[in-house]
């Protein structure tokens, strides 16, 4: 993998990290209560919240010049691991056994993958 290539890996991750913070701002939303159904689709944390997922799209396709294609999926499959981890924080949700084996197994998915990608084949 080029240093260019590790580096926009890296801005990928943000970019992942940005989309699942603004998860959890659509669903501490959605926990309110609002008078009008125009309130609840025209607040700040709605507004706020579709601004982040628009820059994380932004972000996602640029370093796409740079990362691997093959590579896209692996590193938005983190978004799961921070939401759970976000939502622990944020929103008191708990971890599970069955929450905790698949982030554990995203984990390693990721981590084989990434290796495989600095490991010679052959």
């Amino acid at each position: 993998m080029s240093k260019m290539a590790l580096i926009f890996s890296c801005v990928f991750i943000g970019s992942v990290f940005i989309s699942s913070v603004s998860q959890i701002l659509l669903k501490k939303s959605a926990d309110k209560t609002y008078d009008s159904k125009l309130g609840e689709y025209l607040n700040p944390l709605v507004i706020i919240a579709y601004g982040m997922f628009f820059c994380s799209m932004m972000i996602t396709m640029y370093c796409y010049r740079y990362v691997d294609v093959s590579m896209g999926p692996i590193l938005e499959s983190a978004g799961y691991i921070f939401v759970a981890v976000l939502g622990y924080i944020f929103l008191k949700e708990k971890f599970t056994v069955k929450k905790t084996v698949g982030i554990l197994v995203l984990m390693a998915g990721i981590a084989l993958f990434a290796l495989g990608g600095f490991i010679p084949v052959g």
